[in-house]
């Protein structure tokens, strides 16, 4: 009984994911927050979310009346949330239902955390928990939504922005680099790792990469980057530059640049860095110590370097990670 008890207490305390869904809301954005906060994960041996969906309406007919949602718990569901995903649709011109817009203010209130997926920053701002304060939203409807919220500080390059308690994804596939970054803020970078692993979805995307990267088709078969990214992980311990990857990918160091841009949206040297940076969690996580190996292993060289990147990257320091990630002291 006591077990059972403490099983209970256990669930009871999962963090708790609730998305709210309006008419004509966008499913793809949904099914981001699915899989991502939603699913049950075997992989891990233990649950990280308790997710659950609610609306305002038994009925909520979907973007462009692809399907009708049913089932879901009403808009009252909100308000126990601790991560309160807002809707996003692509009416941006049609104000959002004052009870949504109550109930994003309620949450705000009692210091819940908001999200918004691509043009859900519009019902966060017209519920009046931006004003002053960093986001972003999809490339193509910045001039729009600078008109209309002039006190938001709006950064329209960018996939995602984390001002702390409110954080915004641009659009479509940046709500997925945004609930990854989200799973890697609450959870480290090792459970991050393996819930990317079961989506098949990309390495870690910083926030600040550019949202609109341009792929022109390429002249020779291959100009993919994909060899050089390998070996390169492979050797985050040894001290790579920018030039040797130049030489590792036969390429002049300003073709390689040219080619991080417009593949990956950043530079070799930040791409660099920042896998360092989640090697160095990983290797927290999994107890490797002290932090003079980490950061050796990690290829960030010396303890301050690797306390100033890490607290830059993630708001920690390596200390403070390892208390909040590491493994339980026997």
């Amino acid at each position: 009984m006591p077990q059972e008890s403490s099983q209970a207490a256990e669930e009871q305390a999962l963090h708790r994911v609730v998305v709210i869904v309006d008419a004509n809301s966008n499913p793809f954005e949904l099914g981001c927050a699915t899989e991502v906060f939603g699913l049950r994960r075997p992989e891990l041996g233990r649950e990280i979310y308790e997710f659950s969906l609610c609306s305002p309406e038994p009925r909520t007919l979907m973007r462009d009346g692809f399907f009708t949602l049913t089932g879901v718990a009403g808009l009252d569901a909100a308000d126990s949330a601790d991560t309160l995903i807002v809707p996003n649709r692509p009416d941006i011109e049609v104000p959002r239902r004052p009870a949504v817009l109550d109930a994003v203010r309620r949450a705000h209130a009692r210091g819940a955390r908001l999200v918004g997926f691509c043009s859900g920053a519009f019902t966060l701002a017209e519920a009046g928990v931006l004003d002053g304060r960093r986001a972003t939203a999809h490339w193509q409807w910045a001039d729009d939504f600078r008109a209309r919220f002039p006190r938001v500080q709006l950064e329209p390059d960018v996939l995602f922005v984390d001002d702390g308690d409110i954080l915004t994804a641009a659009g479509s596939a940046a709500a997925l680099d945004l609930g990854l970054h989200l799973v890697r803020r609450d959870h480290g970078a090792e459970v991050a790792t393996a819930v990317t692993r079961r989506l098949v979805f990309a390495a870690h995307r910083d926030g600040g990469q550019r949202q609109f990267v341009e792929r022109p088709v390429p002249d020779v078969p291959d100009e993919s980057l994909a060899p050089v990214l390998a070996w390169a992980q492979e050797r985050l311990d040894s001290p790579l530059s920018v030039p040797g990857l130049a030489a590792r990918a036969a390429l002049s160091p300003a073709t390689l640049h040219r080619r991080f841009q417009a593949q990956l949206g950043t530079t070799p040297l930040a791409w660099l860095t920042g896998e360092r940076i989640a090697l160095a969690c990983r290797l927290i996580e999994r107890g490797v110590g002290p932090f003079e190996t980490v950061a050796r292993r990690s290829g960030l060289g010396t303890t301050a370097n690797l306390r100033a990147l890490m607290r830059r990257e993630t708001g920690l320091t390596p200390s403070a990670y390892q208390r909040r990630f590491g493994p339980a002291p026997d």
